[in-house]
């Protein structure tokens, strides 16, 4: 019979650390539940409640042959539609303010069925406190740009024919352990110029299909004026950038990585929006506390952009539909919630979470909590498998613990400090003084029901002022140095620290992986996109895929590794397994060994000493062969360990008077390698 709960929320019974903080968390949740049953009296739950994406901006109206047009806009005190289905006669269609500030106009079939047709461009004069403005609906379905005057409008979005999902039965949970493959479908292609959705699902689709990864997290999908935001900043939410291509062609996208067996999480950006009065949401009623707080609590000061209200049952609507819209729409399996840290505290993150306290206090935005909340609520009601990963730097406690027991209910944490110690390590401290004790902690250190995204290197290391792990290892040798036929010391050290750091992530970080698309391969070149700064030039914002492929140059040693390491994590289910077993830590000779069931992993970070018979307890007895080695000639190294020997393992009496099993391997520097029991 189970124990009896202690506290009133499940998760203080699993984490005592929380007991100090055991009020605020019951306050929390009550919050929760107080916001969800409001939101819900008159819909009855979240899936219908979050269905603003059916009523606002167009709807069509059958019965009454015609196109409903609705708009939000309580502070507005005129408000027109225009376009050129009218001529762009900006004061001849008034719309009409109704309850709770809606304003609505219908547009019939006997008079606009030929004018307002698939492809209009449309937009709103809203007179304001802020004077007679020219905006872009809200929930407008797509954005486009005038390539002469660059100024942007809605576009009337009304396929003859709907897309057809059928057959698209996909479900994520049959992918398994997470093996996320972080995309930009613009900067994804080889010519200095943007790529498109089409160019995408044929080219590199199949490209993360052969490497193994299982899932593709695409940035920048919501229209953003400025393509250098890297889509960050947002301006249309309902709208699926125009520049890579049509929302039917971002479909086909979808459903052709789900016919590969690949799940597409969307990097969803609701901690902030654009500024911008053109494009965005800022004052589009006239008001500056429309979509934020007012005055300069509606600012994200870091950002240079504006903050969502979270405590605005409007913008829980607007925010929470547009969660439904991408699952229900386009089919996505799941979103990555970009800024979650800037959200959940006032001061968005900028100071030292040095203790228990500052998860607790008056500087947390319980508002944005509460919103997280019903957001991963209404996800898993709507799509029970999706996944929701949340990008949050200050480790708050119970984000990944489910609503029921008193968490915020996301599935996965980005371990966001696994790159920034990478960073340090590399900047900081000669790899020969490396502790391997600090790369076993910071690899380890999660709670064991708080399942994480590891990764080694993102999209942000990857940046100008930036280095990616292989730009800092080999920094300008890459250049002149990567063929094949040179020698070169910097190389050499550079593609073994490569491999390992990767392999030593993906094996002790977590529960799911991510790569940047080219690390794989230590794309040799930092991301810049098209600036005043640089001349606007496309010559960093795309991945040189053909460096990969290409027979005389190392590179493709390092995506041959990549591929195989990603296999031999699926094949034998490594992420799946709890925490690894520590098997040894010879800080002397910078070894340590550790294992996943009957795998064992050797990994000697050592700069040079290379030990023969050296002795490594395993988890069973057997004999042992090698599955994977960073020193493969195949991958680049220098094949000093014969891969086909086989390793058998003996009993010996340790000073404590157990027995325990050993073998003897040669223990090669710079080199990790991965023994498997025979059967």
């Amino acid at each position: 019979m189970a124990a009896e709960s202690r506290h009133a929320l499940p998760i203080v019974d699993c984490d005592p650390w929380l007991e100090p903080s055991e009020g605020e968390l019951i306050y929390r949740h009550q919050r929760y539940e107080d916001k969800l049953r409001r939101l819900t009296a008159a819909s009855g739950s979240m899936v219908d409640f979050a269905n603003g994406y059916r009523y606002f901006g167009f709807q069509r109206d059958d019965a009454a042959q015609g196109w409903w047009f609705r708009e939000w806009l309580p502070g507005a005190i005129d408000v027109y539609l225009f376009g050129d289905f009218n001529g762009w006669q900006r004061t001849s269609l008034p719309m009409q303010k109704g309850p709770g500030g809606v304003w609505s106009i219908f547009l019939s079939d006997h008079t606009y069925k030929e004018r307002l047709t698939h492809g209009s461009l449309v937009k709103m004069l809203v007179h304001g406190e802020n004077g007679w403005l020219e905006r872009i609906p809200s929930y407008i379905r797509r954005v486009v740009q005038n390539e002469e005057t660059k100024d942007f409008s809605g576009q009337f979005w009304n396929p003859p024919r709907p897309f057809d999902w059928k057959g698209d039965d996909f479900d994520i949970a049959s992918v398994g352990n997470l093996l996320i493959y972080e995309a930009h479908v613009g900067m994804a292609q080889e010519e200095e110029r943007v790529g498109t959705y089409r160019e995408f699902a044929r080219d590199v689709l199949p490209r993360i299909k052969k490497l193994g990864y299982n899932a593709v997290q695409l940035m920048a999908v919501a229209e953003h004026p400025y393509y250098g935001s890297f889509g960050y900043h947002v301006s249309n939410f309902f709208a699926p950038s125009s520049r890579f291509g049509t929302p039917e062609e971002l479909k086909e996208l979808i459903r052709r990585a789900h016919k590969m067996g690949i799940a597409v999480i969307m990097d969803l950006v609701h901690s902030h929006y654009v500024k911008n009065i053109n494009e965005g949401l800022n004052e589009l009623d006239g008001t500056d506390h429309l979509y934020s707080p007012p005055g300069d609590a509606g600012n994200q000061p870091y950002w240079d952009s504006k903050l969502f209200d979270y405590g605005k049952d409007q913008v829980l609507h607007f925010l929470l539909s547009n969660i439904k819209y991408w699952l229900d729409e386009f089919h996505f399996d799941g979103f990555r919630f970009d800024g979650v840290t800037s959200m959940l505290y006032y001061h968005h993150g900028y100071t030292e979470f040095d203790c228990r306290e500052k998860y607790f206090d008056d500087t947390v935005n319980r508002d944005a909590l509460v919103y997280l909340m019903l957001a991963n609520k209404l996800i898993h009601d709507f799509r029970p498998h999706a996944v929701t990963i949340a990008e949050d730097v200050s480790g708050m406690p119970t984000l990944c613990s489910p609503i029921d027991d008193g968490g915020v209910g996301f599935d996965y944490r980005l371990a966001m400090a696994v790159p920034d110690f990478w960073i340090k390590m590399l900047k900081e401290v000669p790899d020969e003084q490396w502790n391997i004790w600090d790369i076993w902690n910071i690899l380890t250190n999660r709670l064991p029901y708080v399942k994480t995204i590891a990764y080694a290197e993102s999209h942000d290391q990857a940046l100008v002022g930036d280095k990616t792990i292989a730009f800092r290892l080999m920094d300008k040798e890459m250049y002149t140095d990567m063929n094949r036929a040179y020698k070169n010391i910097i190389i050499d050290r550079g593609m073994a620290l490569h491999k390992m750091i990767r392999l030593v992530t993906i094996s002790l970080g977590g529960q799911g992986y991510l790569n940047f698309m080219g690390n794989e391969f230590g794309h040799p070149e930092w991301i810049d996109f098209p600036r005043e700064g640089n001349g606007w030039s496309y010559a960093h914002a795309r991945r040189q895929w053909s460096l990969s492929t290409n027979p005389f140059l190392r590179y493709s040693y390092l995506n041959q590794f990549d591929r195989e390491m990603i296999h031999m994590v699926k094949k034998y289910k490594i992420l799946s397994d709890t925490y690894a077993y520590n098997q040894m830590m010879d800080e002397t000779n910078k070894t340590m060994v550790f294992s996943h069931r009957d795998l064992l992993f050797v990994f000697n970070w050592h700069p040079s000493n290379c030990i023969p018979d050296y002795v490594v307890p395993v988890p069973e007895p057997g004999k042992y062969k090698v599955v994977l080695s960073t020193d493969a000639e195949r991958f680049g190294g220098l094949n000093r360990e014969e891969e086909k020997v086989v390793h058998f393992s003996y009993p010996a009496v340790c000073e404590d008077g157990v027995t325990r099993h050993f073998m003897k391997i040669y223990n090669v520097s710079r080199t990790a390698v991965v023994y498997k029991k025979s059967r």
